[in-house]
């Protein structure tokens, strides 16, 4: 109170002295250090009772896919932790773009989270002219928790062993040969153009409204090839309903040790990966995304959670916040060059 009255005082007599100014500097500065220490402590407070209520996980998605089935581990970690509920909102459709918007436009205060995924954060960016958020400015990365590989598929009536076959058949039939994804714009979608465009193939793109679709027109012989994700392809191979042709991961998955790499046949760098990971509306306090990292990363580490990634195809990756973020920048430019080179022009 006396500080505010020698204030006011002040403002009611003639201009002060520069005497007078230079008195007033340090009370001043110790009212601005006041100032940044109350924030400081107003968001340790903060961070330290979070959460006290309910927090939504929004999942982009329908129930049942990766993204759906990481994001509730998540959940349950997070929940069995930090004692409070955490639940998850599938909101489907778009893409995935209306339901990670909804997390964008949510307060960043930590009470929701997004179970994310490379469709709508880093491959939508390449064909959407008017994609109704940033992925770089408007979400705050947390935790990635694996990436998933996935092999090249093929109906066993396409006379190929390996990639190397494909392609030459692909050079040999031009245009004919038909491949289907979960749409435009998905990792599916982008992968096998990435493929295409090292291979110097040119192939028909057949969307579908996702993996399931077009896995069983795959089996009837309705398309010749199909990126399809480790655990959901392998019950198939053994049953010589497909036939994989190579894996597009870096190295050879645990689930199939004898398939190939793409890369190891011919196409240098040639990798492709779904992943999932936790992100927060951007500017939720770094305290608050430490304490969900820190949850998620300890969980991970114990053999019994990592075991049972690992048995289901994924890689485990455990990247924190920044180290995350870099990874969804190169992403970004991946695809980038992806579309460019494809020619996917935005619509």
């Amino acid at each position: 109170m006396a500080t505010a009255l020698t204030i006011v005082l002040y403002s009611r007599r003639k201009k002060p002295s520069p005497k007078a100014l230079s008195s007033m500097r340090p009370l001043s500065n110790l009212l601005g250090l006041a100032c940044v220490c109350g924030m400081i402590g107003a968001s340790t407070v903060h961070a330290q009772s979070y959460p006290s209520r309910v927090v939504r996980v929004i999942v982009p998605f329908v129930p049942g896919g990766p993204t759906d089935v990481q994001g509730r581990w998540a959940a349950q970690q997070l929940t069995s932790a930090l004692g409070q509920t955490f639940i998850v909102d599938n909101r489907g459709g778009g893409g995935g773009v209306p339901g990670t918007e909804a997390v964008v436009r949510a307060a960043p205060d930590g009470y929701t989270l997004l179970a994310g995924n490379p469709g709508p954060l880093t491959v939508s960016p390449s064909v959407n002219a008017k994609m109704p958020y940033d992925t770089l400015r408007e979400l705050a990365p947390i935790f990635l928790i694996a990436r998933t590989a996935s092999c090249l598929c093929i109906h066993p009536s396409v006379p190929v062993k390996g990639v190397k076959d494909f392609v030459a058949l692909a050079k040999a039939q031009p245009g004919r040969i038909n491949y289907g994804s979960p749409g435009v714009g998905t990792v599916g979608h982008f992968a096998t153009e990435l493929f295409a465009t090292q291979a110097g193939i040119k192939m028909n793109h057949v969307p579908y409204k996702g993996a399931a679709q077009y896995t069983i027109d795959l089996i009837a012989g309705h398309i010749e090839i199909a990126i399809i994700q480790f655990a959901g392809c392998a019950p198939l191979l053994q049953a010589n309903k497909l036939r994989a042709i190579g894996a597009t991961s870096e190295k050879r998955t645990p689930l199939l040790p004898n398939l190939p790499t793409v890369a190891e046949q011919g196409l240098s760098g040639f990798v492709s990966y779904n992943w999932n990971g936790m992100l927060a509306p951007a500017k939720t306090p770094r305290e608050i995304i430490n304490r969900v990292h820190d949850v998620l990363s300890k969980q991970l580490a114990t053999p019994e959670h990592r075991d049972t990634f690992v048995n289901q195809g994924h890689e485990v990756s455990g990247l924190g916040p920044d180290d995350y973020a870099s990874f969804i920048r190169a992403e970004i430019e991946k695809w980038a060059r992806v579309a460019k080179a494809a020619g996917i022009n935005k619509q």
